[in-house]
């Protein structure tokens, strides 16, 4: 058996979160800001089919990208392991405890118990930290309590869960690797996000991703089946599913200001840095206000509202792509490409 009593707070967003607690075993302090931008974790999708109930509006990268990305950039082993037999994922966990390790898993949070909200959604993360024979002592976003507990059969179950965004008994740890110049790390990062911002592959994603959204906007009232409680539903996503509220913008406006104590920036960089601050403030003002209307416009039925959101949307995307643009002129310092 293996526990661990040490005081972990639960963190915003569940990635983070969970590598922040990985990070700290192996003997790495980063903050949540810091980890999720270097993890190039700011983005933007909007996405809808008719098989979804809802449209879906998220404001980061796809889940266990930030945890690739973060490992590349500050230098450590990121230790994965995958596999379909539950026997062998729960050998590799323990045996990963046992040793004195934290573990992050992949999980879907519909199963997890200490979950009141009963939504599958399978690329939730958490950091475990100890079991007994029955239970498994966790570290999960400060929302969901932080240091938790689920029965073990519950683990199970949410490990092994099928469909969108979920993995095959995902499991991961940390160990210290090879150390990296970290501001170059944080300009890399930095650049690499504005680049992938205003560069989108598709309509649906980044900048012209933002924009799309507010087309399709107006259309929700039509669109969602119950508006008096699907527009709730996506407002508090937005502001309130472990996004830090303002969809992520906060948690980015602050890993801009820790940067800016650590790079080492000419005059014009520095004016840049310092504008990327602010207009990531504003856009993170916008999208709380977006959230708003989205909000009251479904528990109203007021296609005024969605119409207002719409024009707030477009704001937000030249808001947000004059931030990167600035942002983007930094220099370009590369770091290892991933395997």
């Amino acid at each position: 058996m293996r526990t661990d009593h040490s005081p972990l707070a639960g963190g915003i967003h569940c990635e983070t979160s969970t590598l922040r607690v990985l990070f700290s075993r192996a003997g790495i302090d980063l903050s949540e800001p810091m980890l999720f931008g270097l993890g190039g974790g700011l983005s933007f999708v909007y996405w809808d089919s008719r098989r979804q109930p809802l449209p879906f509006i998220g404001g980061r990268v796809k889940p266990f990208e930030i945890a690739l990305s973060v490992a590349d950039r500050c230098g450590v082993a990121l230790d994965v392991h995958e596999t379909s037999s539950a026997r062998l994922a729960w050998q590799r966990v323990r045996g990963a405890l046992d040793e004195g390790a934290a573990v992050g898993l992949q999980l879907d949070s519909y199963y997890l118990d200490y979950f009141t909200s009963r939504v599958h959604f399978a690329g939730h993360f958490a950091a475990m930290i100890g079991y007994d024979e029955q239970n498994a002592r966790l570290v999960d976003t400060a929302q969901q309590g932080g240091q938790v507990s689920t029965s073990l059969d519950s683990l199970a179950a949410a490990r092994s869960a099928r469909g969108p965004m979920s993995a095959r008994h995902r499991s991961f740890t940390v160990r210290p690797s090879d150390p990296t110049d970290l501001p170059s790390s944080i300009i890399d990062a930095v650049t690499s996000t504005a680049i992938a911002y205003l560069n989108p592959p598709i309509a649906n994603v980044g900048g012209r991703g933002v924009r799309t959204a507010a087309r399709k906007l107006p259309t929700w009232l039509d669109r969602v089946a119950d508006p008096s409680v699907d527009l709730p539903l996506i407002a508090s996503l937005m502001e309130r599913g472990g996004t830090g509220g303002g969809l992520f913008r906060n948690l980015y406006r602050d890993f801009l200001a820790e940067a800016r104590e650590i790079v080492d920036l000419a005059p014009s960089e520095a004016a840049a840095w310092d504008e990327g601050i602010d207009l990531f403030d504003e856009s993170a003002v916008l999208w709380t206000r977006a959230a708003n209307l989205i909000d009251t416009a479904g528990r109203e039925r007021e296609p005024r509202l969605l119409a207002e959101g719409s024009a707030v949307l477009n704001t937000i995307a030249d808001v947000e792509t004059a931030a990167l643009e600035r942002l983007r002129t930094l220099e370009h310092r590369s770091v290892r490409p991933r395997p």
